[in-house]
C-alpha cells in the first residue's frame, strides 16, 4: 500500500510564519505616521526645559543672594526673551527647523511676589497642525 501525501511540513510552515513576521515588523513603521506625537513630545520637551530651568534659576539666585542666576521680574514674563534667560542655549528660535514655536501668557512677575509662578503656553506649529504645552516660570527678585 503506497500512501501519496502532499503538503507542507510543520517546520516549513513555522519558517514561513517567522519570515512573514520579520517582514511585517520592518515594514510596519513605514506605514504609521508618528509626526503628531513627535511634535507634541518636542513641545512638551521645550516646556519641561523652561520649567526646569526656571526652578534651577530660582534656586541658584536665592542660594547665592543674587550673584548667580537671573532676575525674572518683568511685566511681560511670557516672551521668548524672558524664557531664553532660564534655558541653556536660549529658547528655540521662532522657526526651529520645520516647527514654529510661539509663547503666550498673561503672567506678570513685576506685580507678583518673589517665588510666585507664572504659567506660559508654548505652542509648536508645523504645517497646519499645532501642539501646546505649559511651562511654569518662577518670579525671581
Amino acid at each position: 500500500m503506497k500512501v501519496n501525501q502532499a503538503g507542507f511540513t510543520l517546520i516549513e510552515l513555522i519558517v514561513v510564519i517567522v519570515i512573514l513576521g520579520i517582514l511585517a515588523a520592518t515594514a510596519l513603521p513605514k506605514f504609521i505616521d508618528l509626526s503628531a506625537e513627535a511634535r507634541a513630545a518636542a513641545v512638551q520637551g521645550v516646556a519641561g526645559a523652561v520649567s526646569s530651568g526656571a526652578s534651577i534659576n530660582y534656586g541658584a539666585f536665592k542660594a547665592s543672594n543674587g550673584t548667580k542666576g537671573t532676575a525674572i521680574s518683568t511685566a511681560t514674563t511670557c516672551t521668548d526673551a524672558e524664557l531664553a534667560k532660564v534655558v541653556t542655549g536660549g529658547f528655540p528660535p521662532a522657526n526651529s527647523g520645520s516647527v514654529t514655536y510661539t509663547v503666550s501668557g498673561t503672567g506678570d512677575c513685576a506685580a507678583g511676589a518673589d517665588g510666585s509662578t507664572v504659567t506660559c503656553t508654548i505652542t509648536g506649529t508645523q504645517g497646519g497642525a499645532t501642539s501646546a504645552a505649559t511651562a511654569v516660570m518662577i518670579c525671581t527678585k
